[in-house]
């Protein structure tokens, strides 16, 4: 009774603590109401703070991580509460019945509110269980970092490391650690060596010993998993022993009795190969020859013959009909050719053994040399000097520069149309009038003669006294002049083949400063004078008196100004410019270097050009400074030409080459052309068609298409077209002048032979 009425009691203790229990939390349920709309105002201020200082954040749940306070923590003690109440209900309804009438009244009043309130916990709890997979986590995964299984070095230069699955961007932690930070931490944290960094959680992991005995053996080339035995003794299904049972008992494949169709086709194709010829059978080597073989029978078959730089021996020359043993009766010696063979030293025979004749193949002897013979053949061999002649295989046309066809090049003269006779001497010179009507030539009988072109008729001959070295006709249109050098005196003709107008406009400019010549003239190395009587008559109208023989005269283009060349290594005075219209003569040099060949006037621009033996000098007349000096590498020149547009000169020289100059390239010869065999005379350009010639004692003209372009950058193009013969070769000198016409692609040559040759 005691521990029952005991009992009793403290049963209505718990039931009277928890009425208190009630009502206090009865009395206190508006009051929780609001403190809890106080917290929430206060969660959501958090959650606002939390996103304005995202960045200033160094927790790694709250900004790291994505997920938001869900209240897991408060549905979870809800739950415990309700289960708590239903246990206690259940232990007072028990402890009820033994109770007091007015407890019960309490403890009815009490289970109303409660069944009230766990209602309402219910429903609570009902609303917030709506998504069940909204905290799900697995062992597997790190709920810390949301972003998936992406590389993270593709947010290396971003503030954020991805996405959340509500798309809000999950920005890095702050890591505020510097180098010193670091330095600290490795000098005082024990496990610093052992701590790894997370990048996908932005954490620090410490490392346990199993792992690191696990990183220790990957290294080392060790199996992961300690236990792993890599040296098991293998299991062998297929032994030498013969089982009773298969170890598979399937049944054959259907294919295993069918011929394939794969290695059917494979087998045609290599049938067609080996038709066709592309697949052929191995060669059997023949091992008949055994270990020992001659080592120099066969060399293109040894292995020494496969070496790159395997120089072949010399080969033993065959034995002839002198080395048999019946040999013809003519190989075998006489007794004085005997007694020569056995005076003569070894080295001096030729032979070293005396043919001998026997009846039959089986009573020759043994040759009494033999080892001597095979002992110098190995001295031969090992001591001969071998030289390897490298041999390029050069195919002879790709030498050959790739040149356009002479027919392709056309015009040019081909063929020889007139032979202009009369002279008895050798024609040294040959002038074309401007009009290409008239032809002017000197000669060694002393005389000049006027040639008509087209007809070869001879139209005046004016003898003057003495071997013509040089005839030039004036190059302008409006005057009817030829300069004509004679021993020492250069004459002025005027002959009159040509309209009155162009006649007395030349008469004009010959008498034009007679009156004004003054006493001066005897102070000039050159003396002009007039002419009077015969010479008159024949149409000399001028004199022009040097000191020395001139041995060539050349007109400028304008035919006012006229230069002459005396050669003379003594003298100063070789050079020397004439002014028609004024009676005045000028040496334009003090002193010249070397003696001087020819000289020409540049067509265009004030330049002269002076040829001397090995060199020729370009002087500007207006500046009176040399401009360039062309190195012609010959060694001596004979003669110069200009081209018509004044970039080009050529040279040629008495070594028979022909030397053409770039003047806008170099000052050394842009091609040199040894066509000729003999010394090269005279050279010309054709004043409108891209040719030049060149004439020499061989008795031949070449003529040479040379093209020359507007473009620096295009080098001109020369080509030799063809070759003029028809000079015969007198005293050795074959052709002494050649020029060209002035409008038609002609060339006139005159030659030692007294003709004078059109060339059409």
């Amino acid at each position: 009774m005691e521990a029952s009425r005991r009992n009793v009691q403290s049963a209505g203790q718990r039931v009277g603590m928890k009425k208190t229990e009630k009502t206090d939390k009865k009395r206190s349920k508006p009051d929780e109401e609001e403190e809890e709309d106080q917290l929430f105002d206060l969660n959501n201020k958090a959650v606002e703070e939390d996103e304005d200082d995202k960045d200033l954040s160094d927790s790694e749940d709250s900004v790291y991580s994505g997920l938001e306070d869900s209240g897991s923590d408060s549905e979870d003690d809800d739950d415990d509460e309700v289960v708590e109440e239903e246990e206690e209900e259940e232990e007072e309804e028990k402890d009820g019945s033994n109770a007091n009438e007015d407890e019960e009244e309490h403890s009815e009043q009490s289970t109303v509110k409660k069944s009230k309130k766990k209602e309402g916990a219910v429903v609570e709890k009902e609303m917030k269980k709506d998504d069940e997979y909204d905290h799900d986590t697995s062992d597997e995964e790190d709920i810390r970092n949301t972003v998936g299984n992406i590389p993270m070095e593709w947010y290396k230069d971003f503030p954020h490391v991805g996405y959340d699955l509500d798309g809000k961007k999950i920005f890095k932690p702050i890591r505020n650690k510097d180098e010193l930070d670091d330095f600290l931490e490795k000098m005082e944290n024990p496990d610093y060596w052992k701590t790894v960094h997370d990048k996908k959680t932005a954490s620090d992991i410490v490392l346990s010993d199993e792992q690191i005995e696990l990183v220790k053996r990957l290294q080392r080339g060790q199996f992961g998993d300690v236990n792993f035995n890599e040296y098991e003794p293998t299991v062998e299904f297929f032994s030498k022993d013969v089982m009773i049972h298969p170890v598979t008992n399937r049944p054959a494949d259907k294919r295993s009795f069918i011929p394939s169709l794969i290695e059917k086709e494979k087998v045609s194709k290599l049938v067609h190969a080996i038709k066709m010829g592309w697949i052929k059978p191995r060669r059997v080597e023949d091992d008949s020859r055994g270990r020992f073989y001659d080592l120099w029978a066969s060399e293109s078959s040894s292995s020494l013959a496969k070496h790159k730089m395997h120089l072949p021996a010399p080969k033993i020359p065959l034995p002839g009909h002198e080395e048999s043993y019946n040999p013809p009766p003519e190989y075998m010696f006489t007794d004085e050719e005997r007694a020569l063979w056995e005076q003569q030293d070894p080295s001096d025979r030729r032979l070293p053994f005396v043919p001998r004749k026997y009846p039959g193949l089986r009573q020759v002897p043994a040759f009494s040399r033999f080892i001597h013979e095979r002992f110098e053949r190995c001295l031969d061999l090992y001591l001969c000097p071998r030289q390897r002649k490298m041999r390029v295989n050069v195919n002879p046309e790709d030498l050959i520069p790739k040149l356009p066809k002479p027919k392709d090049l056309q015009p040019f003269p081909t063929t020889q149309s007139l032979v202009y006779r009369g002279h008895s001497g050798l024609v040294r010179s040959i002038s074309v009038s401007p009009s290409g009507q008239w032809l002017v030539s000197g000669s060694d009988d002393g005389s000049v003669r006027l040639w008509e072109v087209c007809s070869s008729r001879c139209m005046k001959t004016v003898q003057v006294g003495g071997a013509v070295k040089s005839v030039a006709w004036n190059p302008n249109p409006s005057l009817c002049l030829v300069a004509v050098a004679v021993d020492s005196v250069v004459l002025i003709l005027s002959p009159a083949l040509a309209d009155k107008q162009v006649v007395s406009s030349s008469e004009r400019v010959l008498t034009a400063k007679e009156e004004e010549e003054g006493p001066s003239e005897g102070s000039q190395p050159v003396v002009w004078s007039e002419t009077e009587g015969e010479e008159l008559n024949q149409g000399i109208r001028l004199k022009i008196q040097h000191p020395k023989p001139v041995h060539q005269v050349t007109w400028h283009s304008k035919g006012d100004y006229l230069a002459s060349v005396m050669p003379e290594h003594s003298s100063h005075l070789q050079v020397f410019i004439h002014q028609l219209s004024r009676r005045r003569s000028q040496n334009p040099f003090r002193r010249n270097k070397g003696l001087v060949q020819a000289v020409a006037f540049h067509p265009i621009r004030p330049y002269f050009f002076v040829a001397t033996q090995r060199s020729v000098r370009i002087y500007n007349l207006v500046k009176q400074e040399m401009t360039k000096k062309l190195q012609a590498n010959s060694k001596w020149i004979s003669s110069i030409a200009v081209h018509s547009g004044g970039d080009h000169v050529i040279c040629g020289s008495y070594d028979c080459k022909l030397s053409w100059f770039d003047l806008d390239l170099s000052t050394k010869p842009y091609k040199m052309l040894r066509h000729h065999k003999k010394a090269v005379r005279s050279v010309a350009y054709h004043r409108g068609y891209p040719l030049f010639a060149s004439a020499s004692d061989d008795g031949s003209v070449i003529v040479c298409h040379g093209t020359v372009y507007n473009d620096l950058l295009q080098n001109p193009l020369i080509v030799p077209v063809k070759v003029l013969r028809g000079h015969a070769i007198t005293h050795d000198l074959g052709v002494l002048d050649v020029t060209f016409h002035p409008t038609q692609p002609w060339v006139f040559s005159s030659g030692a032979d007294a003709t004078i040759r059109l060339f059409t």
